[in-house]
């Protein structure tokens, strides 16, 4: 699974959980009405997943200091995948990144802002101007 792929499980898996039909029982779901059973069992969320919300919690659950809405790093480390310089060197590379890979601040800022875009392109609800 590519790295911004597991950043979206980790923060929709989450907010899954977080909801009461994921909390309740599967049947519904594991019993499509007539005319649904072509839907996909992966479809993405019907409502748009609040990030921010999300990441406030687990970073509140967490009890560390972390500025994951302004470091990628951060951010990382706060869904408890890896932060090395290596896996964000993947991720800008995944991401598409055209700048200098070893000018790891610029390439930090342009990876924070590239995943929330990502995200809200994904069913993500990301505030805007961050």
């Amino acid at each position: 699974m590519s790295i911004f792929g597991k950043i979206v499980s980790a923060i929709f898996g989450h907010a899954e959980a977080a909801t009461p039909a994921a909390a309740g029982s599967t049947a519904p779901t594991a019993t499509p009405a007539a005319g649904a059973a072509s839907a996909p069992a992966t479809a993405a969320p019907a409502a748009p997943v609040d990030v921010d919300a999300v990441l406030t919690a687990l970073a509140a659950k967490s009890g560390q200091q972390l500025n994951w809405k302004e470091s990628i790093v951060d951010l990382l480390k706060l869904l408890g995948l890896d932060s090395s310089l290596d896996a964000r060197k993947q991720l800008a590379t995944e991401l598409k990144y055209t700048g200098d890979q070893n000018d790891s601040a610029t390439m930090n800022v342009w990876l924070i802002k590239e995943v929330r875009q990502k995200l809200a392109e994904n069913g993500g609800k990301v505030p805007a101007g961050l």
